[in-house]
């Protein structure tokens, strides 16, 4: 069973559970090999055509997260993760707002949003997220059309205003994690540190023991 961190600092079941290390994944394929390869988190972007294709590969997602006893959390999409009985959502910034989604998927379930700020951070944490995902943190070749990256510095900003879990993402390798735990981060969320490693076993493993295993 992999090793999920915990952390609840205000004690509700929806704080409980947010591991250091998620993995990115936009389609079923990657997400089982991060999950065969020990990730306790897997954040599911998949962009298909349609809902009945996100259903589906959502359900084979969730398929091996059960048997890796790790969690799902979709992003975006709350009738998704209900309907596939995943363990949380992530609201992005032009997303739906984090107060709905909680109110969407109820108390038992993560929450996440992000943020780049202090002022909006407080306001999840206020709106009952479950963590903040803090970036871009470093520039990075996966996504385009990306605000100028926040840096180490950005990100205990963000992590000395809130009380819940900061996840920082984009360009984390595991040579970076050091400077992110030390600026306040819990953890971090990667693509292409695992998408594109020779070994995603391997890679997984440094990330996993650069967070403290």
């Amino acid at each position: 069973m992999p090793a999920i961190d915990t952390v609840s600092p205000r004690g509700d079941v929806a704080t409980a559970r947010v591991p250091k290390l998620h993995i990115i994944a936009d389609s079923a394929a990657l997400a089982e090999a991060a999950l065969a390869s020990g990730t306790p988190a897997v954040q599911v972007r998949i962009k298909a055509s349609g809902d009945a294709a996100v259903l589906a590969e959502c359900e084979r997602i969730m398929a091996a997260a059960r048997r890796a006893q790790a969690l799902v959390i979709v992003n975006d999409r709350a009738d998704i993760a209900l309907a596939t009985g995943a363990h949380g959502v992530h609201g992005g910034a032009d997303d739906l707002p984090v107060p709905v989604l909680r109110r969407l998927i109820g108390p038992g379930r993560l929450v996440g949003g992000t943020a780049r700020d202090p002022d909006t951070a407080r306001r999840h944490q206020a709106d009952g997220a479950s963590y903040v995902g803090v970036g871009p943190v470093y520039a990075t070749p996966t996504k385009h059309g990306l605000p100028e990256p926040l840096g180490p510095a950005g990100v205990e900003r963000v992590a000395a205003a809130v009380d819940i879990p900061v996840i920082a993402i984009a360009g984390i390798t595991a040579a970076r994690v050091p400077e992110l735990l030390d600026a306040g981060a819990h953890g971090v969320a990667v693509i292409g540190a695992v998408a594109r490693a020779a070994d995603r076993g391997a890679a997984t493993t440094e990330l996993l023991e650069a967070l403290g295993g």
